[in-house]
């Protein structure tokens, strides 16, 4: 008794570029001909490669982090704060001069960050001003006052001005804070495009 083989349906070459219309040899061939074989061999290949590339790079990425020091993360959550007032106040002008310029722009602390460490990732206390009022004038912290004063009012002018307990952040606080202000900002963007 001898078995009869059904004859195999047409396929499609699997190729993008080619996609001819092909009746394979095997149940399990998907090209159509010896160049698109090697064309999904070279395909797999680099999936794999970059597969690869993109774990290397993961793993990289982890053993970075776990490298770095309390200084390291205190600087991240800097920049994602700062990025975050800049971003909060995009529509604003300097808030030491008043103006809106082209130029470049910071995230000013109206209570130094040298001077007062523990208002450093306080939202009262950072404001967008521009590069020359914080870098040439040293904040220029008389017209700061008087905008800090119309924007949030004398109560909170003077809590910032008060005393205030020392913060001593740790790596995972810092890490916290840095993803909380990550977030914040990328929702701000969000808003802005729609």
């Amino acid at each position: 008794m001898t078995i009869e083989r059904k004859p195999a349906k047409p396929k499609k070459c699997r190729v993008t570029a080619c996609r001819a219309s092909f009746v394979p040899a095997q149940p399990f061939q998907t090209w159509c001909s010896p160049d698109c074989a090697v064309t999904i061999i070279r395909q797999r290949q680099e999936k794999q490669r970059k597969s690869f590339a993109q774990r290397e790079r993961r793993e990289i990425k982890v053993r970075k982090e776990k490298l770095k020091s309390r200084a390291d993360h205190l600087k991240d959550t800097q920049q994602a704060f700062n990025a975050w007032v800049r971003e909060r106040d995009a529509e604003l002008p300097c808030i030491s001069c008043g103006r809106h310029h082209e130029g470049q722009y910071h995230s000013g602390h109206y209570r130094t960050v040298g001077a007062n460490p523990e208002l450093r990732f306080e939202p009262l206390n950072a404001w967008k001003q521009c590069a020359p009022c914080n870098n040439h004038l040293s904040g220029n912290l008389i017209n700061y006052r008087i905008s800090l004063l119309q924007r949030i009012g004398e109560e909170k002018v003077a809590w910032l001005e008060g005393p205030h307990e020392p913060k001593k952040y740790t790596a995972d606080d810092l890490k916290a804070l840095t993803a909380h202000y990550r977030a914040l900002t990328k929702e701000l963007k969000k808003g802005e495009a729609a």
